[in-house]
């Protein structure tokens, strides 16, 4: 049986530890939360009294944190893991960060004799519960066959982008276009209820038309379209509005260290800034249906007049 550290226990990595728990693996957790760390522990996951306890005599160490300044600072701030963590131990980082500190933090592990990847994930709080999750890795192709009987009990798909850090761009490709995506169905779909349209049958045609996607299909912002969906149960759940505007501003940042344009994504990044400001940035990130909703004119006249929260570190 092999020994996991699990260090982050938040909304998506409580239940990921959990079906590693029910997959037999031997997990010792940790969380500075209390609450989280009870949570697992009520279910029978082993909780250890502190990140650095929880990775001895562990055979792999996988971190699941909120920003690249909480991985950073875990592995290499004072008294960081990586001076704890016994030489062969395989890393595996689900968070979603930014590239450059993704290569930093495997540079640092490789130095020390310690294989790392990369593997952020899509799937979202449901996929997390269900282990239906999709990792998107970087790093050397042996750490991710060491890895898979791991990942495989956390979710269905693997995905090999490339070398260190290669994961999180991808990742971020990802979630830019997703964020994009959902704006413009919001929109259209307050369009459409403006003119008069129900916005079931609305949502339903495009569904099977060239404007379908995951935003028509599964993640309707339309209040009661989709019963399951976060907007149907007040925008509660699901991924919240200020985890897509990190992600965004990760990608901005990304485009920037490479030259790269993506004005759509800037766009974007201040549309959801704006919903943030407009206090639903702990809803889910469909809730932008609201900022197009309430007033067809504010966000476009507000891009204006409003200047964009600094980029994340």
């Amino acid at each position: 049986m092999r020994t996991i550290a699990f260090i982050g226990l938040g909304h998506m990595g409580a239940p990921m530890a959990l079906n590693l728990h029910k997959a037999g693996f031997a997990v010792q957790a940790f969380d500075l939360s209390a609450a989280a760390c009870e949570s697992v522990a009520s279910q029978g996951v082993t909780v250890a009294n502190s990140a650095a306890a929880a990775v001895e005599g562990a055979d792999v160490v996988i971190t699941m944190l909120p920003a690249s300044k909480h991985v950073e600072s875990l592995y290499l701030g004072e008294g960081g893991l990586l001076g704890a963590i016994a030489g062969g131990t395989l890393l595996i980082d689900c968070s979603t960060i930014a590239p450059a500190t993704a290569r930093v933090v495997a540079q640092a592990a490789v130095a020390r004799g310690l294989a790392m990847i990369d593997a952020p994930v899509s799937g979202g709080t449901a996929g997390a519960a269900a282990a239906t999750l999709t990792f998107i890795v970087g790093g050397e192709a042996d750490a991710l066959e060491h890895a898979r009987p791991v990942l495989q009990a956390m979710g269905k798909n693997t995905f090999h982008m490339g070398g260190h850090s290669a994961g999180q761009v991808a990742k971020l490709c990802n979630n830019m276009a997703l964020g994009i995506i959902m704006a413009a169905t919001s929109e259209a779909l307050a369009l459409g209820v403006a003119h008069g349209l129900d916005a079931t049958a609305l949502s339903q045609m495009m569904a099977v038309s060239t404007g379908r996607s995951w935003a028509t299909e599964v993640c309707n912002p339309w209040p009661g379209v989709l019963p399951n969906a976060p907007a149907s149960r007040g925008y509660s759940g699901g991924f919240g509005n200020d985890l897509m505007l990190k992600d965004l501003g990760l990608a901005a940042e990304a485009a920037l260290g490479v030259g790269a344009a993506i004005p759509l994504g800037e766009l974007a990044r201040n549309l959801y800034a704006l919903n943030s400001r407009a206090g639903r940035g702990g809803l889910d990130f469909s809730s932008i249906q609201r900022l197009v909703r309430s007033d067809p004119g504010m966000a476009t006249a507000s891009l204006n007049d409003a200047t964009p929260p600094a980029l994340s570190p």
